[in-house]
């Protein structure tokens, strides 16, 4: 989703006055129904910034990631709610109705989202924090990729982008097989989000298939990037930017392989090189 904006361009050493398409950026308050003692609960879980679209796709992947719900069966109804605001008219508040059997400590939730990169939690603590969800690491052979795939994905994705042509400023993540053919793929303004989105997506049409398949994504790889996809169980992620140290650490921890600084004849394996096709 993007807007024409008025600016003042400078090109061939000369200025202009022109319209150029900017990616549109919302927030999205995201609210949880839940059952506590046979009582129904409404209460504020997160507020996001995002692209608004495929917002239904976003939460499924948000929830599902951060392990408030093991698989999408726990999602009664999701629901935009609301008055339309703003000058795009946007409903900007969504609502998750959850029917499982367990209670949900809402507190605890927040407290311990492991996506809060300003909690103040060390990444020891973090990486521990995350053993105690995922106890299992991911396969240390599959799939495996040959050089031209692992080169060729980041194009892929760039072509496929609707957004990313028409304003240049907006992320996003794919699911390919490991043959190289696109699953599929969602934007966003946000790294985060538009992971959350495809694999919210991927999830919803049931299209996860960890043996034969990897995930990329622009720009560089956190932490964060990493435990999502971990929790796909997918253990080959790739980015056209560099890993952080804890991305590596924790990708290590769980024998993911991470690739990043993809280019044209040149990329950089940084852990657990088994699934990458040498000969």
């Amino acid at each position: 989703m993007n807007s024409k904006y008025k600016v003042l361009k400078f090109k061939k050493n000369k200025f202009e006055n022109t319209n150029d398409l900017i990616s549109i950026e919302e927030p999205l308050e995201i609210s949880l129904k839940y059952q506590d003692q046979n009582k129904w609960i409404t209460s504020n879980l997160s507020i996001t910034m995002r692209t608004p679209g495929h917002d239904e796709d976003l939460v499924r992947g948000f929830l599902f990631n951060e392990q408030i719900i093991q698989n999408l069966n726990e999602i009664k109804e999701i629901e935009s709610i609301g008055n339309k605001v703003g000058q795009y008219n946007i409903q900007n508040k969504i609502l998750i109705t959850l029917d499982n059997s367990k209670n949900i400590n809402i507190s605890k939730i927040k407290r311990d989202f492991l996506t809060n990169s300003s909690c103040g939690v060390c990444g020891k603590s973090s990486l521990d924090a995350l053993e105690i969800i995922k106890k299992e690491k991911v396969s240390n052979i599959e799939p495996k990729l040959s050089k031209e795939t692992i080169i060729k994905s980041p194009s892929v994705l760039r072509d496929n982008q609707s957004e990313f042509s028409k304003t240049g400023g907006i992320h996003a993540s794919g699911l390919f097989s490991s043959d190289g053919k696109l699953i599929s793929l969602r934007e966003d303004v946000g790294r985060h989000n538009a992971l959350d989105k495809m694999i919210g997506n991927a999830l919803y049409k049931n299209q996860i298939n960890p043996k034969n398949q990897f995930i990329t994504c622009s720009g560089r790889l956190n932490f964060e990037l990493v435990q999502k996809v971990l929790m796909t169980n997918i253990g080959l992620m790739i980015g056209v930017g560099a890993p952080t140290s804890l991305a590596i650490d924790l990708a290590n921890r769980f024998d993911m392989t991470l690739i990043g600084f993809v280019k044209e004849d040149s990329f950089n394996v940084y852990t657990n090189n088994q699934k990458v096709i040498i000969n």
